[in-house]
């Protein structure tokens, strides 16, 4: 026991035993991605300097939106702090299940976060969440493939093109796929990929009047394009692949071509961790009949549900794990190659960063062309790239990404599956009352 100077050894001893009963542990829900694992590592940082204890809950992404949604409907109280993103952040701020988040002290620098970010997070002015890191959509390719093919990769591609692309690079007796995309049903998962693609093929959810638009030609193209492309080139299971599995994939060299995530380039250009860190290449999100909504804009971020018991404990660690101190202590331990992107001017301002990710000024530029309020060709009523932005999505984009992987698998057609997914939507519409 430290000997206080001033202070009896008694009184030493209370001073101690009050410290240890003040200790807390907080439980935090959070997605099994790259980021959130170093995050998890270098917790023990936190722990040591405030003596408080995290209690980890490490689940894949559609577990994790289902568990953190209905423990936050139902006031469950099970976090005390969630991973979230720009479409739960501002709809449940306001109808008070989240804390504001817009008093950290000065030293968190909240100008030093990027405006649309922010913006993302935040409903009536307040800041519901932080972002732990941000991303858009791109397209990233294996150059040495493109090259021994003689094929040339622009930077502004079209489907079209990457189709044509994936049927000369697959090799399937070598486990060599032209690409891979998402198949994992879910909102979060297949859909994310698949609205920009119906998006950028003249597609939309609703019309202004919020009837369902799945059994539009725009859709039919879109997905029977994907399902043709995937059953061509795509990997053996894809119907069960989503982000973790398709970086997998890539990164062991299995794919010429994979169009997700832009927070997927650091971790792929890592050498250490990628066998395809030498021969990267990355372009544009691809587009189609119209640019509109072909990069999708998304922030994973942490919150704190009302319901908490333990809010200061919860801020400290969302203040300390969202800091500019947060990053450089990422890149003190794993190198600034695997900083959290997307999210703080700072780390793009630095040198050290640019020098390590190459692609930076790309997935800066992906994350601010991204936009939510203008995601289409035609006007529609919601804001949202890859989701819409009302409560009821979440359930519809999960029905209708089962029904899309259905047709992924073969099990229905896909004029079958939008069918279905049109029906169902409608009925979730009226019963909502948005359509009579």
């Amino acid at each position: 026991m430290r000997f206080v100077k001033g202070m009896g050894l008694v009184g030493a001893a209370l001073l101690a035993s009050t410290m240890v009963a003040s200790a807390e542990t907080i439980t935090i829900a959070t997605v099994n991605n790259d980021d959130m694992v170093i995050m998890k590592k270098l917790s023990n940082v936190w722990e040591q300097k405030t003596g408080n204890q995290v209690n980890w809950v490490v689940l894949e992404e559609n577990t994790l939106r289902q568990r953190v949604t209905t423990d936050i409907a139902t006031k469950g109280g099970q976090f005390d702090v969630l991973t979230i993103g720009s479409y739960e952040a501002p709809m449940w701020g306001k109808r008070g299940w989240l804390l504001p988040l817009d008093d950290f002290g000065s030293d968190y620098d909240y100008g030093d976060l990027f405006t649309s970010v922010r913006n993302g997070l935040s409903a009536d002015g307040k800041l519901y969440a932080v972002p732990f890191y941000a991303e858009s959509s791109f397209t990233m390719y294996r150059t040495d493939l493109f090259k021994k093919a003689g094929l040339t990769m622009p930077e502004k591609p079209t489907w079209d093109q990457i189709a044509k692309f994936a049927d000369k690079l697959t090799d399937k007796s070598k486990k060599q796929y032209g690409i891979c995309l998402r198949g994992k049903p879910g909102w979060g998962e297949n859909m994310a990929l698949l609205s920009t693609m119906v998006n950028t093929f003249g597609g939309r959810w609703f019309d202004m009047d919020w009837q369902p638009q799945l059994t539009s030609k725009a859709w039919k193209n879109a997905i029977s394009f994907y399902v043709d492309l995937m059953h061509r080139d795509g990997p053996p299971g894809a119907a069960a692949n989503g982000f973790n599995e398709n970086q997998a994939l890539f990164g062991r060299g299995n794919c010429a071509i994979w169009v997700d995530a832009t927070s997927a380039a650091g971790r792929l250009y890592n050498k250490e961790q990628s066998q395809v860190g030498d021969v990267l290449g990355f372009a544009r999100a691809p587009t189609e009949v119209t640019p509109h909504g072909a990069n999708w804009f998304w922030a994973w971020s942490l919150a704190i549900p009302s319901t908490t018991k333990k809010e200061a404990t919860a801020k400290s660690f969302v203040e300390w794990a969202t800091s500019k101190a947060y990053v450089k202590l990422v890149a003190q331990h794993d190198g600034w190659v695997a900083v959290p992107p997307g999210t703080r001017k700072s780390t793009y301002d630095n040198p050290k960063y640019q020098q390590a990710a190459p692609f930076a000024d790309m997935v800066l530029q992906a994350i601010k062309s991204a936009d939510p309020s203008q995601p289409t060709k035609d006007p529609v009523p919601y804001t949202g790239v890859q989701y819409v932005a009302i409560p009821e999505f979440q359930g519809i984009g999960t029905t209708v990404g089962q029904q899309i992987a259905s047709a992924l698998t073969g099990n229905e057609s896909v004029d079958q599956a939008l069918e279905n997914s049109q029906r169902a939507t409608k009925r979730i519409m009226e019963k909502a009352g948005y359509i009579k």
